[in-house]
């Protein structure tokens, strides 16, 4: 992590029993950023503040969970860029909040429930969350189908 991580794809994901579904976790001490993919070096620097940004999350289905999201920036250093559009999320009964938002920034569309103050709705606006289209190369792997039988001798 101190190096950085950027260009992050999760896609078709099924999560079952977990404790969250997409976790991107940092502290002060990481320093860098979470945005694209930049080599780790050996300056460690326990003062230095990771920088969290532009973060998608879209078509979500989350069903029995007992929160809709939990997002935490860093004091001073907020995660910014937050994109979250048409996800719903089944909140069962639970003593936690439905959605946990502190030092965070960005913007939502068609989510359920209601998303945090921090992450406000613009129906009219947003359309979409930004995510690559080009193909990656594991797109093109494929697999084939052979047999072996053992010559006997």
């Amino acid at each position: 992590m101190s190096g950085g991580i950027q260009d992050v794809r999760a896609e078709d994901i099924t999560a079952i029993h977990s404790e969250s579904g997409v976790r991107i976790k940092t502290t002060i001490g990481r320093g860098a950023y979470v945005k694209d993919i930049f080599h780790p070096d050996d300056k460690f620097d326990p003062k230095a503040i990771p920088v969290v940004q532009n973060i998608s999350y879209s078509n979500v289905v989350a069903e029995n969970v007992t929160m809709a999201a939990k997002l935490e920036g860093i004091p001073g250093a907020p995660f910014t860029g937050i994109c979250i559009y048409n996800v719903t999320a089944e909140v069962v009964k639970s003593k936690k909040p439905i959605w946990n938002c502190t030092d965070v920034e960005g913007v939502s569309s068609h989510v359920t429930p209601t998303p945090c103050a921090q992450i406000p709705e613009y129906p009219d606006r947003i359309t979409h969350c930004p995510f690559p289209e080009d193909d990656l190369p594991v797109n093109g792997v494929g697999l084939e189908e052979c047999a072996y039988q053992r010559a006997k001798p």
